[in-house]
């Protein structure tokens, strides 16, 4: 039976790390009668946090899908649902939600708003133009400020956020909520788990304020709509509640609005609207622009694919994971349809794959499916070449989809087996964890014999260093961590000659090539419209045929070849211009290995007479901390060479948002605990990369 587009919503549940996210998507999937009991975090029988490893920290590591029916105002609804962690080290969990999902609710601490990664998941979601609503969950905790909140969303994201909702008390006096558009209260029965829902008039003494809200609220909605506009300024209160809802839709839908709710998953209060607000504000796959891509062969030729299952089948690979029965490769249908049984073409890298099996995913459980449809979220068991960001198509209609952006690591680590045997394994795992997080990388360095794993952060790391030993059984010892610095270059070089010459006896080999080099950033290689990759822009300025056609991509691969490999420690070079301007040839001896040596040569020598210089990654670090303590703590900050961007004052509570070199940053939590009595949190996240100090760039290159 074919599905109704119009019946179906993709999202995602995102926020800052203790928002609350899973603890909504247990909520979600109890009243949706996906699960006949709640499940709760700090117990470890969250459904979506299923690893042993999310059990026992109390954290989501991975996103996990699910799919669960919702009924509302008599129509059957199907809400395909993602948890995804609010850690930053795991970003690529969101990263890759966000790229196959339709909309998101965005969840907030009711006493903290808007915190550090709520704007790391926020600018995510802007990436890809996902629809969002926001609730403001946690009411009941102490200093639950629900103006100060929604202020928060207003100023520190810089969004026309419109509330939809307000509370009934806060913090131990948390009892219901206000809907402003039916102007009415909900009670929400803690004795029932919050299933019995009771509508009461709007308390007395809560009156003034509803109204003040609701005139806020009907206000935007007219500047959302030219028709309702003009209601607005003949006779306000002609506005009907269908009216507004219409309007807030297609503004959320534009992203011109953000829907505010509000309440506590914990409490069981207001969770099931939130849910009728995803209805009634989220668009369903029809809504949302027509899926772009370019064709295989010709990247400049653009296409397109309808969310329609009469359009030929497209689909997009968000995430894969290892099993013991094979591969299962997480899909979203953007087109088409997808049969049990069938033979799709990966048109990334031209290889055929065959669909074994399809499931519906309920978190870790299965159920089995005959086919996927359009504005489906499936998983299927059978794919052998295709990993996260490759997208699946029908085989007589092939397309390329908007590919995902990965982060780049900034820690590293060596990893040793312990035994033989246990070497053997680790190869082999290190690639499957690899293909499951594309955050992570794994390199040999042949120098020093060791294996490096690098990641997004400690926690990363770690928790890669536990899935080796307690899930796979393979016996590693790891290293201390250590920074993923970059190389870059401080000013320019021109005319700088790579020659390759080799002699000796019968066919020789030749290569000769004349390169400039220059810094350039991302920023400016877009405003040039020019193509970085890993870093380094190749233009290729040969004229008359001096360097043979053939021979440039040789070139270019040997000028990539030695900036990976670095030069002045072994770190990868950054934020370069190459132009490749003059060169020679032999008609006998030129070959497309000579030409590669000769780039690498070039480049190298380039970059040496133009100076180098070592980035470090700089972390963009928010602490909170009672206010009696903030000396100590900024102190402390100035000590790793911290630079405080700006302070808040919240009651009793400072706010410090400082620019802090990761290599300081080790250890910094146990540090924090200790200068304030355990009374103080922080969290971190990359910001960019900043070139070192002479004196402590010679101080890492000595440690080498």
């Amino acid at each position: 039976m074919s599905v109704d587009l119009n019946k179906v919503r993709n999202i995602g549940i995102c926020a800052h790390i203790d928002a609350g996210k899973t603890t909504v998507t247990e909520r979600i999937l109890f009243y949706t009668g996906r699960n006949y009991k709640m499940g709760e975090v700090h117990e470890g029988t969250a459904t979506m946090d299923f690893l042993t490893e999310e059990q026992e920290r109390g954290i989501t590591i991975q996103s996990a899908a699910t799919t669960c029916p919702w009924t509302y105002d008599g129509d059957d609804y199907t809400i395909n649902l993602i948890d995804t962690p609010g850690h930053v080290d795991f970003t690529i969990e969101v990263e890759r939600s966000m790229r196959v999902l339709d909309g998101a609710v965005v969840v907030f601490d009711g006493k903290e708003g808007v915190e550090a990664q709520s704007e790391t998941v926020w600018r995510q979601a802007d990436r890809y133009r996902v629809p969002r609503v926001c609730f403001i969950n946690k009411m009941d905790k102490i200093g639950a400020d629900f103006d100060f909140s929604f202020n928060s969303i207003k100023e520190r994201l810089g969004v026309n956020p419109i509330a939809v909702q307000l509370p009934i008390g806060a913090s131990d006096t948390f009892e219901g909520i206000i809907d402003l558009l039916d102007m009415k209260a909900f009670y929400f029965d803690a004795g029932e788990l919050g299933a019995i829902v009771t509508e009461k008039d709007i308390p007395e003494s809560m009156l003034e304020w509803a109204e003040l809200y609701r005139h806020e609220l009907v206000e935007k909605a007219a500047e959302l709509d030219d028709t309702l506009a003009e209601l607005f300024i003949e006779d306000e209160t002609a506005i009907t509640t269908e009216q507004i809802r219409a309007a807030l839709r297609r503004g959320t839908i534009a992203r011109k609005c953000y829907p505010v709710f509000c309440g506590s998953a914990l409490k069981n209060i207001g969770v099931q609207r939130v849910l009728n607000g995803v209805i009634d504000y989220l668009p369903n796959p029809t809504e949302v622009p027509e899926v772009e891509g370019v064709h295989p062969r010709d990247h400049d030729k653009k296409l397109s694919r309808p969310h329609s299952t009469d359009a030929p089948f497209s689909a997009l690979v968000f995430k894969v994971v290892s099993d013991s029965h094979g591969d299962l490769t997480y899909l979203r249908v953007y087109s088409g349809k997808l049969d049990k049984g069938s033979r799709v073409l990966n048109p990334v890298n031209g290889r055929k794959e065959n669909v074994s099996r399809i499931f519906a995913m309920h978190a870790k459980d299965r159920q089995p499916l005959d086919a996927a449809e359009a504005g489906q979220i499936v998983a299927v068991i059978g794919l052998k070449n295709s990993g996260t960001g490759d997208t699946l198509c029908a085989t007589d209609h092939p397309i390329i989809l908007e590919r995902m952006d990965f982060p780049e690591p900034v820690i590293s680590m060596s990893i040793e087996p312990l035994t033989n045997d246990d070497k053997k394994k680790l190869s082999e795992a290190l690639v499957t964890i690899k293909r499951e997080d594309p955050s992570f990388r794994t390199n040999y360095n042949e120098e020093t014999g060791e294996t490096i794993i690098a990641g997004m952060g400690e926690l990363h790391l770690e928790i890669v260093k536990n899935k080796l030993v307690r899930d796979m059984k393979i016996g590693v010892q790891v290293g201390t961590p250590r920074v993923s610095y970059r190389e870059t270059i401080v000013g320019a070089a021109e005319g700088v000659r790579g020659k390759f010459v080799k002699q000796s006896g019968g066919r020789g080999q030749y290569g000769d090539a004349v390169v400039n080099v220059c810094p350039m950033t991302i920023a400016e290689a877009e405003e040039a419209e020019l193509k970085m990759k890993d870093g380094i822009v190749f233009v290729d300025k040969i004229s008359q045929g001096v360097i043979p056609r053939e021979y440039i991509p040789s070139v270019e691969t040997g000028v990539r070849a030695a900036a990976s490999s670095g030069i002045l420690g072994g770190y990868p070079v950054v934020n370069i211009k190459v132009e490749l301007v003059f060169g020679s040839y032999h008609d006998v001896d030129s070959s497309q290995v000579a030409f590669e040596q000769a780039g690498a040569l070039a480049f190298r020598e380039a970059c040496t007479q133009a100076g180098l210089a070592l980035l470090e990654p700089i972390m963009k670090v928010t602490i909170t901390t009672p206010d009696d303590f903030f000396g100590s703590v900024s102190g402390d900050l100035s000590s790793r060479r911290g630079q405080i961007v700006d302070t808040e004052l919240r009651g009793t509570t400072r706010m410090l948002h400082a620019e802090v070199p990761l290599s300081e940053m080790f250890g910094y939590t146990t540090v924090l605990r200790g200068l304030t009595q355990g009374r103080a949190s922080s969290t971190m996240e990359p910001a960019e990369y900043r070139q070192m100090p002479d004196r402590l760039r010679d101080e890492v290159l000595a440690k080498m």
